[in-house]
């Protein structure tokens, strides 16, 4: 009779075939998760030790050797196999070629579904522990941008058509507040990542007098699955991971869409530091805002990895199934993205230039101060709706003349209507527009400025 060598395969009679094995390994990517696994098995022996359910000395033999497999670890020594499927498995066999069988009792009062559970618990909240500072940084580049330029005047758009003049200031503070918001829900996502499976075991916790308050403390995690069946079955967590990095993503798409345009020779708003634009192989002109495009198009994957994982779930039955294999490379993938596109972005608006001259003109050369004129009308008794028609059809006569509503002279303007006195100049004027619209979270210089205090109080900027 054929035997199966597997660590399992104790009631099996044959190997799965090479292919089948290949299928159904992931030692592939959740190597990723060695050194958590390791520190999961850690806790784990020493809650075994303290416990009494293994003796002492082989309580110590397990964790010298555990603490030697961390060292291969970390020196690049140690090779996996995908005929021992996991990282768990691999390094159970690892540390039996160490310790001898005394390593097959680390396994006792344990499965591998509350195992995986901790790695990828673990692993998750190390990661969060870096977005939220990268997220800090971009918060803190922003207000730094926005403090420099309170008065560099632009265009306020909608539907992409020039609406009303603003501080391009505001414009960097309401990308703040999307990032504010961001923070919150990765910060809220560690509530829901800090918390121990361990001792869950298969799925109905089990019969050994382990004590899980105990491992979870030596795992640094605030608190423990209440329901065995949950713990090992729950991915909410991973889930809510994933929505935030999609959130996330949009904004700086949304972000690097605006940059790509207006770095484009049609607005030439900004301008691109060399260090994150690249070139033409064939057009010698060309200065490329690759990097913005590339954090754009990187969004479309976070949202793949997020969509994966909901699909996976939506089927399954509690507890276990082996479907929840493919729940750590998304994770693994959308991790790596948006670390990496936070550092890329903040590097780029870091180093943009703003061309507040061309700006300006723009603000200068359209007719984004007719609500100015509306405003006007309506403060001088006129009905807005009247005063919102005079302007559309004054509006249509500079069009047909091409000029602008500072163009039309004082006779002009009080043969429309006589409330319109000389100081209408004044009101039109790009820069009054802007520093009279103080009403709370306004683009008025007062209102930019208190935005720029809360925001670094909120961060604790000097």
């Amino acid at each position: 009779m054929a035997e199966n060598h597997q660590l399992w395969g104790g009631r099996f009679t044959a190997e799965p075939s090479k292919y089948v094995q290949a299928f159904g390994a992931s030692i592939d990517f959740d190597q990723k998760m060695a050194a958590e696994d390791l520190i999961g098995s850690l806790a784990h022996v020493a809650m075994l030790k303290k416990t009494g359910i293994l003796k002492a000395d082989e309580a110590d033999q397990i964790t010298t050797g555990l603490h030697q497999l961390q060292t291969k670890l970390a020196a690049g020594e140690l090779h996996f196999s995908i005929e021992n499927e996991d990282i768990h498995l691999n390094l159970e066999k690892l540390l039996t070629d160490l310790i001898g069988p005394v390593a097959g009792k680390l396994h006792t009062a344990r499965s591998r579904n509350d195992q995986v559970a901790v790695d990828m618990h673990l692993y998750l909240k190390k990661h969060l522990n870096k977005i939220l500072p990268l997220i800090k940084q971009l918060q803190e580049t922003v207000v730094k941008k926005a403090a420099d330029n309170v008065e560099t005047l632009m265009p306020g758009y909608t539907h992409m058509q020039h609406a009303q003049p603003i501080s391009y200031a505001h414009y960097l503070l309401a990308y703040f507040e999307m990032f504010k918001r961001d923070y919150d829900r990765f910060e809220f996502n560690l509530k829901h990542t800090d918390m121990s499976p361990l001792g869950a075991a298969a799925l109905a916790g089990t019969t050994f007098p382990t004590d899980r308050d105990y491992t979870a403390e030596q795992l640094g995690f605030g608190a423990v699955y209440q329901n065995s069946l949950d713990a090992v079955s729950d991915r909410d967590f991973i889930l809510e991971f994933l929505s935030n990095c999609a959130q996330l993503m949009m904004h700086l798409s949304r972000f690097c869409e605006e940059i790509v345009l207006w770095d484009s020779q049609e607005f030439h708003y900004l301008e691109m530091d060399d260090t994150y634009s690249t070139g033409s192989s064939i057009m010698p002109q060309k200065k490329n805002p690759d990097m913005a495009e590339l954090i754009r198009g990187k969004t479309g994957r976070v949202y793949g990895d997020l969509m994966g994982l909901l699909t996976v779930m939506k089927g399954l039955p509690l507890a276990y199934n082996k479907d929840f294999q493919e729940d750590k490379e998304g994770m693994f993938d959308a991790v790596t993205t948006v670390e990496q596109s936070l550092t890329v972005f903040n590097g780029m608006l870091e180093t943009l230039k703003v061309q507040k001259e061309q700006m300006a003109y723009a603000t200068t050369h359209d007719f984004a101060n007719a609500t100015e004129l509306a405003d006007y009308l309506a403060s001088k008794g006129l009905p807005f709706r009247q005063a919102h028609e005079l302007v559309g059809e004054l509006v249509l006569k500079c069009i047909k003349e091409h000029k602008y509503l500072k163009d039309v002279s004082l006779a002009d303007y009080q043969a429309i209507s006589p409330l319109i006195q000389a100081d209408i100049y004044t009101a039109l004027d790009p820069k009054t527009a802007v520093e009279r619209r103080n009403s709370l979270g306004g683009t008025g210089f007062k209102q930019i400025k208190r935005q720029i205090a809360a925001a670094k109080a909120l961060l604790k900027m000097d």
